[in-house]
Order: structure tokens, then C-alpha cells, then sequence
């Protein structure tokens, strides 16, 4: 599990990295995403910005959850497939967060904006769609509606940034399995037109 173990690894270092006096500065320029950032800044910093962590978070928690997460999706995905869920959950979160600054605190979905100065990094948005997608892949929907409900409950709780970005996150995967399946049942059907029925001899 060559990318499990490599996000770890990533985190763990730039969890070292931005304690250091000297180089927290050099994490924050390259990795750190804030909703008033330019577009362009902000899509270069998205990569990164899954490997930095909170540093006021114990990062124990957050590397238990990526091995658990990561390592489930990689065996059964592969690492290009789990990069690219991970990297359209944050994406998905960025352009949320982005809006609800443009919206403001009175409209829908917006948010104070106090709420929007914090650094919006971490890969929990990451690891919630992962686990969502795996489990609407393999069919255990059961699974995927339990974690979609708990970052309801978590949003319906604590109305902040992290936790709309975890269900704007979820929506995203959603849409991309959504999108998947109606592809795979369109490829079944035109395979099934142009298969010939078997003879039936007499």
C-alpha cells in the first residue's frame, strides 16, 4: 500500500515540520488553502494541503483514520482511483468554502466570516468521501448512508467550515458513483443489443 503508507509518512512530517520555528512558514505558503485565497493559489496549494494537518489536533487520530481509510481504499481501488476520490473531496471543499464567503452569513448555505479565516487543510474531508465511495462501489449502502448521516448530524451540531466540507464532500462522491453506475448500466445495455442470441438447434 505504497500511497497509505506515503500520506502517512506526508503527514507526519509536516506535522514536524510546522512546530519548527523556522519552517511552519514554509507549510502554511505551500499547503495552507484559505477561502480568500486567489483560485490559482488555491488549486496549487489543494495537493498539499491533504497532508497538513491542524496543529492544534492530536495527529494520532487523524493518521489512525488514514490507515484505516486509505489503506481499505487502495486494496480495493488502487492508489490512482483513492488519489483522485481524495483529491475531488477537497477540491469539492474548497469551492464550498469559496462560496459561502461569496454568500455570506445571510444566505444559503453561507457562513460568518469568522468561520472562513481559519486554514482549511487535513484530509478528513478526504477520508469521509473515501469511505462513502468504497462503500457505494461495493454495495454496502447501508454503509455509506450511516457515514452520511453522521456528518449531518455533525454539520446539525456544529455548523462549521470542517463539517460542510465533509458533507460537501460526501455529495461529491455521491455524484461521481452516481455517475459511474449510470455509465457502467448504459455499457451493459449496448453490449447486451449487440450480442447475438445463441442458436437453438433442432
Amino acid at each position: 500500500m505504497p500511497l497509505t503508507l506515503a500520506s502517512c509518512l506526508g503527514i507526519g512530517l509536516v506535522q514536524l515540520l510546522q512546530h519548527l520555528g523556522g519552517a511552519s512558514g514554509w507549510v502554511d505558503r505551500l499547503g495552507g488553502v484559505y477561502p480568500t485565497l486567489p483560485w490559482w493559489q488555491a488549486l496549487l496549494r489543494t495537493p498539499l494541503s491533504l497532508f497538513v494537518p491542524d496543529p492544534s489536533l492530536p495527529v494520532w487520530g487523524l493518521l489512525l483514520q488514514v490507515v484505516v481509510v486509505f489503506a481499505i481504499a487502495e486494496t480495493t481501488l488502487g492508489a490512482p482511483r483513492t488519489l483522485g476520490v481524495a483529491l475531488l473531496a477537497s477540491l469539492t471543499g474548497t469551492c464550498f468554502a469559496r462560496y459561502a464567503l461569496w454568500a455570506g452569513p445571510g444566505a444559503l448555505l453561507g457562513l460568518p466570516v469568522r468561520d472562513l479565516l481559519v486554514r482549511d487543510t487535513g484530509p478528513s474531508a478526504a477520508v469521509v468521501a473515501l469511505g462513502v465511495y468504497v462503500a457505494c462501489r461495493y454495495r454496502a449502502f447501508s454503509t455509506a448512508a450511516a457515514i452520511a448521516l453522521a456528518m449531518v448530524v455533525e454539520v446539525a451540531c456544529l455548523p462549521n467550515l470542517a463539517g460542510w466540507e465533509h458533507v460537501t464532500g460526501v455529495v461529491g462522491v455521491l455524484a461521481l458513483a452516481a455517475v459511474e453506475a449510470a455509465v457502467a448500466c448504459r455499457g451493459d445495455r449496448r453490449r447486451a443489443r449487440h450480442t447475438p442470441l445463441p442458436r437453438v438447434s433442432r
